[in-house]
């Protein structure tokens, strides 16, 4: 299957998330404080649109066979809090603010986090990674990272996350539309990362059924 022709639309999204995190640094220099090890935001609990899943995979494919075993592992094991966190969010499916605090207070390993605290995919990372460190909209909310120097009773500049996952989202629809799943509406399914390195590219497209509906 054909998907080149969407690889240049997703890179676009992915240049405007670069580009909101070098200008908030350039402006706001003080406030960010991402560094090398630091993986704060590798520990947030996130999903991935079909579009974003599909290109992390063919890039995992790319990695040596012992950092590709290493990270299966990290996966399995992030599977199994992420099962704890499901049976924890439906004790609360009748209390959305403890279910999005359960979700936020959520600390679950990105397996793609080696023992070095690096991510041994890092210039394929997703979007959401890319602006953790600035103020961002999601679910039409301001947020940022707890360990910035942003402050509450200030204004600052916000980058809209969720234009960027609604952009994802029709990307994910266009890739559908190469398959025969008549189901769109998977489209909108959030894949986590552990699912993602685990699963065959063509099963990801043909059925990407059974992901994790985790938003960070």
């Amino acid at each position: 299957m054909d998907i080149s022709y969407l690889f240049e639309p997703y890179d676009n999204l992915v240049s405007k998330a670069d580009q909101a995190f070098e200008r908030m640094a350039g402006e706001f220099e003080e406030c960010i404080k991402c560094e090398p090890h630091c993986a704060d935001c590798c520990h947030a609990v996130f999903g991935l649109f079909l579009i974003e899943a599909v290109f992390l995979k063919q890039d995992f494919d790319q990695l040596g066979k012992e950092e590709r075993a290493a990270a299966l592992h990290r996966g399995s094991e992030a599977d199994t809090e992420l099962e704890k966190l499901e049976r924890t969010l439906k004790e609360f499916e009748n209390d959305p603010q403890m279910s999005a605090y359960s979700m936020a207070r959520a600390r679950i390993r990105c397996p793609l986090l080696n023992d070095d605290n690096e991510c041994i995919l890092y210039p394929y990372r997703p979007i959401t990674c890319r602006v953790y460190g600035i103020p961002t909209m999601i679910q039409g909310a301001p947020r940022v990272c707890g360990k910035s120097g942003f402050k509450k009773e200030q204004s600052y500049p916000t980058f809209n996350l969720d234009g960027i996952h609604r952009e994802l989202y029709q990307l994910s629809t266009e890739l559908f539309k190469k398959t025969e799943n008549k189901e769109a509406e998977k489209a909108a399914l959030l894949l986590s990362v552990s699912k993602v390195i685990k699963t065959p590219v063509e099963e990801l497209i043909d059925e990407n059924s059974g992901g994790n509906d985790t938003k960070g």
